[in-house]
């Protein structure tokens, strides 16, 4: 195994249970030998941004520890969404979604992947789960803390938080 890195993960869904949906991806990544999960936000109940759909997603955000690179990661991500019932040629909406954040202080950008994630500064959905998860983590490229930026978009409307219906049934 090789030096650990800490990464954030972007978790949502929009079909099904999305609490369940995101419990089941986060307790998958943590099954995971080269994954230790370390904090896991609060879900968070979103409007569709950007998506012709009405229906309304979870999201969270989960901070973990990795010996896997970033395209390992994400390929074991796409491998969790898949196993969970996403077709990402059939639909928008998605039993689960999982988006690599950030990746240590990384900054990448390729074909397959690019990290920070494009959309973080946009992102209200992403930004609160953030910000309450890691609210002085910095942002490499914008040099922003997460509260920072999520202050910047409070008045967006469409992201309340909620509780976990069952936290007990997930560990940290």
């Amino acid at each position: 195994m090789g030096k650990q890195q800490r990464a954030f993960i972007g978790l949502g869904s929009n079909l099904g249970d999305g609490q369940a949906n995101l419990i089941a991806a986060w307790q998958r990544l943590g099954h995971m030998a080269e994954i230790t999960l370390h904090g896991l936000s609060s879900p968070y109940r979103t409007e569709p941004v950007g998506m012709d759909t009405e229906h309304w997603f979870t999201n969270a955000v989960g901070e973990i520890f990795t010996s896997l690179s970033p395209t390992e990661l994400l390929a074991a991500m796409l491998a969790i969404e898949t196993d969970l019932g996403r077709d990402r040629a059939l639909t928008q909406d998605r039993p689960v979604d999982l988006d690599l954040l950030y990746y240590g202080d990384l900054m990448i950008q390729s074909k397959i992947l690019t990290v920070p994630h494009p959309q973080i500064a946009n992102r209200l959905f992403v930004l609160a789960p953030l910000a309450e998860l890691a609210p002085k983590h910095v942002h490499p490229v914008l040099g922003r803390t997460s509260l920072d930026l999520c202050g910047e978009l409070r008045a967006q409307a469409g992201v309340e938080r909620q509780e976990w219906r069952n936290k007990e049934s997930f560990s940290v």
